[in-house]
């Protein structure tokens, strides 16, 4: 693989995964519109992880809280920290054991790009209404369980490239009514464990393969993932504090119809 395939990579999953405009969809778009060869788990995986480490470093102190949660837990001490380490489980399961048994039964599924397209539009409109008129000033310490289970379930959407994680836990969030920066912590936080289930899954099978491999290339799209993830993080978190998410619904509209107009005229994308 070339530098410039690796750097490609990276950006895109450095810029999309945090973002609301589904990681996922961009990925399986990328080989169709430069007709390079699709990069393979070993690179995916390298590129994942740069990302979660990122969002590791950005929220180190949500982290260390989360961490005195757990061993309050442990404990038989309570406290809000420890409320969100459980939430965190509420919400995360669904999509994991759901996402478990699409992968048993047909991980391509839904790996169309007339679905990508629908589920970008789709996913675009539903967003763009409940930022503009859902209330916006709860804070994730103060979710219930209830609220927790839902996001979770609406996290299971996810699995459809083109609905995007980041898009569907944001949209479900602020639905619930929390503040637009609390609802991409939380989509944030969210992204630890799913990253964590779907890198160690892939790396499982890489491993039986015996395919898994600790490259040059491997490593450098890590790196080049962190950094771009970390500036993309900085960037959303600050624009969320005087603006909204309409831009990136801009863009995924473009994009959804962009695809459409494509499918149903016989266009090439390219």
């Amino acid at each position: 693989m070339t530098l410039a395939h690796l750097l490609l990579v990276a950006l895109v999953q450095g810029v999309t995964e945090f973002i609301p405009v589904s990681s996922s969809a961009h990925l399986i778009l990328l080989p169709t519109v430069t007709g390079w060869v699709d990069q393979g788990l070993n690179i995916d995986i390298a590129a994942h992880l740069g990302s979660l480490a990122a969002v590791i470093v950005y929220l180190h102190q949500d982290i260390i809280c989360l961490l005195r949660g757990s061993a309050n837990i442990l404990l038989g001490r309570a406290n809000a920290d420890g409320r969100l380490i459980l939430w965190l489980v509420v919400a995360s399961a669904p999509a994991i054991l759901v996402g478990g048994i699409l992968v048993n039964f047909n991980a391509n599924l839904f790996r169309n790009i007339e679905i990508v397209a629908w589920a970008t539009l789709i996913g675009a409109a539903v967003l763009m209404v409940v930022d503009k008129f859902g209330p916006k000033s709860r804070v994730i310490k103060n979710m219930t369980v209830k609220e927790a289970l839902g996001i979770g379930i609406a996290q299971i959407l996810a699995l459809v490239p083109g609905a995007s994680r980041a898009g569907v836990t944001i949209t479900a969030a602020l639905f619930c009514g929390y503040d637009r920066r609390e609802a991409a912590r939380f989509s944030m936080l969210l992204s630890i464990p799913i990253i964590l289930a779907a890198g160690g899954f892939n790396a499982a099978q890489l491993t039986v393969r015996g395919e898994i491999a600790l490259t040059q290339a491997a490593l450098l799209t890590a790196a080049l993932s962190f950094l771009v993830s970390y500036i993309t993080i900085n960037f959303m978190m600050e624009w969320l504090r005087h603006a909204s998410y309409m831009p990136f619904i801009i863009y995924r509209i473009a994009i959804g119809v962009t695809l459409l107009l494509c499918i149903y005229t016989d266009v090439s994308p390219v």
